[in-house]
């Protein structure tokens, strides 16, 4: 078996024998995926369920949204501040301690009275919990040689991708079969579990406890400052007309003076706290780049069916539930012929077969109807599931397979980083959209529906003679009323074809772009110490 012979803060050296690794080493890496599971499951876990945690809590609903938000943005902080940690502390304590405040944080969660209760433990929960992503992701580089590749790299593909996607239908059904609190308890024993597998089996590093006398607090406000602002830009921006909202607008102050002193520190400080040189590696670059268009798909996609199917279909947290588990199947049965092909398919014509079902799979949905339900979202879902992870595993070895190990930490964080700001600067624009057109088409069909035009005169006299029936009710009322509801059902499908044709007009792009980037060397090295 491959031993650990390291000096403090020293990479982890090449295993003994390429191909082989110790079974407690596999243990400890799949006690840490399973915790990568639990942090990104409760990214979107609540999306399904924030209707009943606002009725037990007696929310608002403007403060309802911050049960999701508090959560975004501390973990979009801690993720590329994991890096610098796990150098400094270890892979070992740091996803131990990670474990155990997210489980201890979901605890709390659990037991919150009042919505600024709930607020402060959600981001306890995303920053504690946003520590355990990018570990996982590096000691998948770093302690699998690359022949294994190929079973690890799906692997990690499929949580990342699959627990965001089947979030809001796991929310759905505990919240419905429980109540809301047990969306919160369900990680505590797991949680534990994993915490206690941490701390016993992680052994792929030593702390270098030094670093700490080089701590960049500078870089560290400036980050907070500049991706905690980014985050809440983008999700508070299109709902409350961007820079015309004070909050939105001081944030944007505080985000841009925030960057200019991170990217400042990250270019001066002796030990920054995100080492951006590894963008000099074009593979890494361009993969990063392809995460972001991933995170744009994957979180956006997740916000625009639930959305649909409870805007027009008028279904609850269940039902949508039931109808999108589809895509989280497709991710599970591709996974492992996705690891398969990458062993003997050139990863660009992968990402271009990838990219284009993802183009199909949207512009499928530009027929979208009101009466759209399981089986006509159907296919949409199994090509997006089914691209994704076409997607994922070779972007996944083209960012991180060809680092040296002392980069892999860094780099790791902000490879993550990367998917999770795609997917709010895609929600930012799907919102923007969705609302801008929505208005654009409602006075457009509005101009249609007017008392001068014949055929407006004789739909509303049918529904109004249909009214007349039911005694008790005012018929004209009631259809001017119906009408008016029609006219707005219509404007938001068509704003939902919007957007897919975006997507669509995305996805497509990027399956072209794929062939312009460099083909990355067969079985490459460095993140094993190859």
């Amino acid at each position: 078996m491959a031993t650990a012979a390291l000096t403090a803060g020293s990479p982890p050296v090449r295993p003994a024998t390429p191909d082989t690794i110790s079974t407690r080493r596999i243990i400890a890496f799949l006690a840490m995926v399973f915790g990568m599971f639990m942090a990104i499951l409760d990214i979107q876990i609540v999306s399904a369920s924030l209707a009943e945690i606002q009725a037990g809590l007696s929310a608002s609903s403007d403060e309802i949204p911050w049960v999701q938000t508090a959560y975004l943005i501390a973990e979009v902080i801690m993720i590329p501040l994991s890096g610098f940690l796990s150098r400094m502390l270890s892979t070992r304590v740091l996803f131990t301690v990670s474990a155990a405040g997210f489980t201890a944080a979901s605890a709390l969660a659990a037991t919150a009275t009042n919505i600024d209760q709930m607020i402060v433990y959600r981001a306890i929960q995303g920053f504690i919990g946003g520590g355990m992503i990018p570990s996982v992701f590096a000691a998948a580089f770093t302690i699998f040689p690359p022949s294994r590749r190929a079973m690890v790299s799906p692997m990690i593909g499929l949580v990342a991708t699959l627990a965001p996607t089947i979030g809001p239908t796991v929310g759905g059904y505990i919240s419905h079969a429980t109540s809301w609190h047990w969306l919160f308890l369900i990680n505590v024993v797991p949680g534990i579990l994993v915490t206690a597998a941490a701390w016993s089996l992680i052994d792929f590093d030593k702390p270098n406890l030094s670093l700490f006398r080089k701590f960049d607090w500078w870089g560290l406000a400036g980050m907070a400052a500049f991706l905690g602002s980014l985050e809440y830009v983008l999700e508070e921006g299109p709902d409350n007309d961007w820079l015309q909202d004070q909050a939105v607008f001081i944030c944007a102050i505080l985000m841009t003076a925030g960057a200019v002193l991170f990217f400042w520190r990250a270019f001066t400080a002796e030990e920054p706290i995100v080492d951006l040189k590894a963008f000099t590696n074009v593979n890494f670059a361009f993969g990063s780049l392809f995460s972001f268009v991933i995170g744009i798909g994957l979180y956006g996609l997740t916000y625009l069916y639930p959305v649909y199917l409870g805007r027009i279909r008028g279904y609850d947290s269940l039902m949508i539930g039931e109808a999108l588990f589809v895509s989280g199947l497709a991710m599970f049965v591709t996974a492992p012929i996705s690891g398969i092909l990458s062993r003997k398919m050139d990863p660009r014509l992968m990402m271009m077969i990838g990219f284009f079902g993802f183009a199909a799979g949207t512009w499928r949905m530009t027929y979208l109807t009101a009466d759209w339900d399981f089986w006509e979202l159907l296919v949409p879902q199994i090509l997006r599931g089914v691209s994704m992870m076409l997607c994922m595993v070779p972007i996944n070895n083209i960012a991180l397979g060809t680092l040296p190990p002392d980069r892999l930490k860094n780099a790791s964080g902000l490879f993550n980083l990367t998917r999770n700001l795609g997917g709010a600067v895609g929600l930012a624009v799907i919102n923007t959209v969705l609302i801008d057109r929505n208005a654009f088409h409602y006075a457009r069909l509005a101009e249609h529906v007017q008392w001068g035009s014949a055929e407006a005169q004789t739909k509303l006299q049918n529904i109004t003679l249909d009214f007349q029936q039911n005694a008790g009710l005012d018929a004209s009322k009631a259809a001017i009323s119906k009408l008016s509801a029609m006219v707005q059902q219509q404007a938001s499908l068509l704003s939902f074809m919007d957007v897919f044709y975006l997507l669509t007009a995305l996805f497509a792009t990027l399956a072209i772009f794929t062939m312009v980037i460099r083909k990355p060397a067969e079985q490459a090295g460095g993140g094993g110490g190859h």
